[in-house]
């Protein structure tokens, strides 16, 4: 019985990058669960709809822009150390050739490959000066050249996500009384949340409803701890 050719099938699709997918997700999630507290604290205890749209679009301008700027700035301290590796790698190439050809077919040794196939292989990727700093840059160094990270790109993507998620937890205080929005505002992000865990499980083998249920969980605490310290700030300071 033949088998149709379904590349969906056989081979992984083409997700975006781990590390831009990693910013997609860390600011989406901060953004609801950092919003969700601050804000529910500050409706418990200010009761005040200005207040907490005032101080909901400070906490996402304010939070959006460093989470960039120290998701670029992280990026670029991970890209500039992997291409110092690799610059040096490549000048160990130049000066110690045969002691890099003998590293190299060790370590295909280990992963498996038998010695005289690993020899080979190693003969033939020394012949190219861009194959050999490839090979070796990714088995010893762990640094796949090309494929390193985009400070520029993880930034953006951290900014825009982060201003997404914040705005979640917010909107329900453009458009209910201060008593409805605080539960409207919680009600939603926890559910936004929980979507945000069933699509970072569909991207893996993680079980969907575990992944939902673990970034709820994490929102209810800020969201609960939120709450009650306006609800001590309103008791004791006001």
């Amino acid at each position: 019985m033949s088998m149709e050719y379904n590349p969906g099938y056989l081979h992984h699709k083409n997700q975006g990058s781990s590390a831009t997918l990693r910013e997609l997700v860390f600011g989406m999630e901060d953004g609801m669960v950092s919003t969700l507290g601050a804000i529910t604290g500050i409706a418990a205890a200010a009761q005040n709809h200005q207040t907490v749209i005032l101080a909901g679009l400070v906490i996402i301008s304010v939070e959006s822009i460093s989470m960039a700027v120290g998701s670029y700035l992280s990026s670029k301290s991970a890209r500039d150390m992997d291409e110092r590796k690799i610059e040096e790698e490549k000048i160990e190439l130049e000066k110690f050739p045969e002691e890099e050809k003998e590293e190299l077919i060790e370590m295909y040794v280990v992963d498996g490959w038998p010695k005289e196939l690993a020899k080979t292989m190693v003969d033939t990727a020394s012949k190219n000066k861009s194959l050999f700093l490839k090979e070796m840059s990714y088995r010893e160094l762990g640094v796949v050249e090309g494929k390193l990270e985009n400070p520029f790109k993880n930034g953006l993507v951290m900014g825009i996500s982060y201003i997404l998620g914040g705005t979640v937890p917010l909107m329900a205080y453009f458009l209910l009384p201060i008593s409805s929005a605080i539960f409207v505002s919680v009600a939603i992000t926890l559910f936004g949340l929980f979507l945000l865990g069933v699509y970072t499980a569909s991207l893996s083998k993680r079980t969907w409803w575990k992944a939902g249920l673990e970034m709820f969980a994490l929102a209810s605490v800020a969201a609960l701890v939120g709450y009650f310290v306006g609800q001590l700030v309103q008791r004791f300071f006001i």
